[in-house]
């Protein structure tokens, strides 16, 4: 079978897209509460012009609703959850020029006298630690806070693609300057919904608290954790210093969440505890839908009865992916 030069570029290109779909795919299976399908689903059932998503986490979801031209709020105290939020769901068209790729990449092999983030040498090797220590600074330079978060969100790709390869793989992999161009040239189609989409970095319960116009809050639940800060977030915890610029900030990261939905949880109590503050706080909020992971921790029924507690529960929806995952996926409107 003869194949010409086009079919071999779009064989490569097709190639690049099925590697980015793996990474993430890798997203989403570290974060199980993460399916889109049946979130959507449950979701299309209700009736809102409005809503706030306290844990954005991954931005698939606002993304999404964007295109059924409701006004989306999300909030994630993370780092890298807000600048993707942001990039994708704040943002309603901005993209990046040639001209501004070519300001990300300018001299990103060019050592200076040191790292401005000493931090990076934990993750990666000398030269992958340059590439993304010049990547930051240079992002810094786009002209706007938008563009910026598209900048970075690329970057912490680039970032997931470098941690997929392992010590057999490591040859396989392309130069990262060539990795970012591909990820922004493959990047989803931006929706632009006419609506003031905004994004914030905060904890989930002052999100609440400030959000007094949403007609609907999809609270997707953290897991429960008995790891803080760095070592709850795990590999991920790269993400956040990469952005921060260091890795100074985690002892003020904690702080801000201890006590609260999302922090540090010992018991099963304790986690339903933070829940039931979260709630009291978005009694204002007309509808709920709260998203959580049965897992065997936690069930379905202790969120349920949480709820009940503070509002009528009006219908559970469940999906199982126990074959799969060995969880439960479940969704309590209110």
């Amino acid at each position: 079978m003869s194949m010409n030069f086009s079919s071999i570029r779009n064989l490569k290109f097709a190639h690049s897209l099925i590697r980015n779909s793996i990474m993430l795919n890798k997203q989403v299976a570290a974060a199980p509460h993460g399916w889109l399908a049946f979130e959507l689903n449950v979701l299309r059932r209700l009736k809102f012009a409005s809503v706030i998503l306290p844990f954005a986490n991954e931005p698939y979801l606002g993304a999404h609703l964007k295109r059924l031209n409701a006004r989306v709020s999300a909030n994630d105290s993370t780092q890298a959850g807000f600048v993707k939020a942001v990039a994708a769901i704040e943002n309603n068209g901005e993209k990046l020029s040639e001209e501004e790729i070519a300001v990300v990449l300018e001299d990103v092999y060019i050592p200076r006298h040191r790292l401005q983030n000493d931090a990076l040498k934990n993750w990666f090797g000398e030269i992958d630690a340059l590439w993304f220590d010049n990547v930051r600074a240079n992002i810094d330079k786009l002209p706007s806070h938008i563009k910026q978060a598209v900048g970075l969100s690329v970057g912490l790709s680039v970032g997931d693609y470098v941690f997929s390869f392992s010590d057999e793989t490591r040859e396989l992999r392309q130069p990262l300057s060539k990795v970012f161009e591909r990820l922004v040239k493959t990047l989803p189609e931006l929706i632009g919904n006419n609506q003031e989409n905004v994004c914030r970095n905060k904890t989930a319960k002052e999100f609440v608290a400030e959000n007094f116009t949403a007609d609907l809050m999809f609270l997707r639940l953290p897991p429960a954790s008995n790891e803080n800060g760095r070592n709850a977030l795990g590999q991920a915890a790269w993400r956040e210093e990469w952005i921060h610029g260091d890795d100074k900030f985690w002892s003020d990261f904690e702080q801000s969440r201890a006590g609260r939905l999302g922090a540090q949880t010992e018991t099963k109590a304790q986690y339903l505890r933070f829940l039931e503050d979260i709630l009291q706080t978005a009694a204002h909020v007309p509808s709920w839908a709260v998203a959580h992971v049965e897992d065997g921790f936690i069930s379905a029924q202790d969120i349920a009865e949480t709820v009940g507690r503070i509002r009528r529960v009006d219908t559970i929806f469940t999906k199982d992916f126990s074959e799969l995952t060995g969880t439960k996926a479940v969704i309590i409107t209110a």
